[in-house]
């Protein structure tokens, strides 16, 4: 396993991040602790989850699987997606965000998060308050880094400036949406983290699954799939006629070359020395195992060349409309 340091900080993560939405949830505990452990032995020590996934249950997993050997593992989590009905159970507020913290801590059984992630901008709130309220707590010791997760570029520049001026360390991850049908973070994105020392730590490497090949144009997902079950976060950000096209060609051009869609979809994310770690988000064992089976391709100058072809540098599948935690806000009426 090969690690990288976060960002400008002082600690290394693997580069291979086993992300936790589905644990508690479509996985059940069982399976999510093997998974954990499967992930430990093969000597990943960075793990993701956040608040509302599965309503907790993911925190909950996650802390009393690796309960017992805490301090291998460099733990992630994240606030600021609705928890509640009330119009303060969410966003970036320091009243929910202490509150979060703390029932997060709860749920993870742990007196520390090692990383929190701001998990999307609260568009109208002040980053400034966002700011202050990580830097105390990390100076009351409840968290150790802070990063943002689906920032806009200037906003991470932001965040990095407040937190200069208010004296305390900055931010030292940013998670962006990055795969080869979306690849608008290597216009500014990836740019700007690298010249501010952030991480970058890439979700949804596949697509949510698009890039498997088990999809197919113009017909219908089977029932079982994520895409089949409606999944939201899917059809808002990945669920595209275009992507669809694009994972045919993949699917032939792997075949041709022997080798598995996934693995080189999962390759091409890696291999940008931009990426710090990239989460992979399994739902069953056999995914966890293509997952770490796709580390043994070697990825080539023959693949950046045909996928470049697929989908420019910078540019997305399509023109469909904005993913939601992404809207345009350069123009306003009224």
């Amino acid at each position: 396993m090969k690690y990288n340091y976060l960002g400008k900080s002082g600690v290394k993560v693997s580069e291979l991040c086993l992300g936790g939405m589905m644990f508690g949830g479509a996985t059940d505990e069982t399976v999510s602790r093997r998974i954990i452990d499967s992930a430990r032995d093969a000597g990943i020590n960075f793990i993701d989850t956040a608040d509302m996934y599965n309503g907790g249950e993911s925190e909950r997993v996650i802390g009393r699987a690796i309960a017992s050997d805490r301090h291998h593992w460099m733990l992630a989590t994240k606030v600021g997606n609705p928890m509640g009905a009330g119009p303060n159970d969410r966003g970036m507020s320091r009243k929910w965000i202490m509150q979060a913290v703390d029932a997060s801590l709860k749920r993870l059984g742990t007196d520390c998060i090692d990383l929190l992630y701001v998990h999307k901008a609260d568009f109208e709130a002040p980053l400034s308050e966002m700011v202050l309220a990580f830097g105390d707590l990390i100076r009351s010791g409840k968290i150790h880094y802070f990063g943002v997760s689906n920032f806009k570029s200037w906003r991470l520049a932001e965040t990095v400036h407040l937190a200069a001026q208010a004296g305390m360390q900055g931010p030292v991850a940013s998670q962006p949406l990055y795969n080869l049908v979306n690849r608008e973070a290597e216009l500014e994105h990836l740019p700007a983290a690298a010249h501010f020392g952030l991480g970058v730590v890439c979700y949804s490497p596949l697509a949510r699954g698009i890039l498997t090949g088990k999809y197919r144009p113009d017909v219908a997902p089977d029932a079982s799939t994520r895409a089949g079950r409606g999944d939201v976060r899917m059809m808002e950000a990945e669920w595209r006629p275009e992507s669809l096209l694009v994972a045919e060609k993949l699917k032939k051009y792997a075949a041709d070359k022997g080798a598995r869609p996934a693995h080189i979809a999962q390759q091409w994310v890696m291999r940008n020395r931009l990426v710090t770690s990239t989460i992979v988000g399994p739902r069953t064992f056999e995914q966890w195992q293509d997952y770490l089976d796709a580390l043994e391709y070697v990825y080539d100058i023959e693949d950046e060349r045909f996928i470049d072809l697929l989908v420019s540098p910078g540019k997305t599948s399509t023109l469909a409309p904005f993913d939601p935690h992404h809207p345009v806000e350069g123009r306003l009426l009224f």
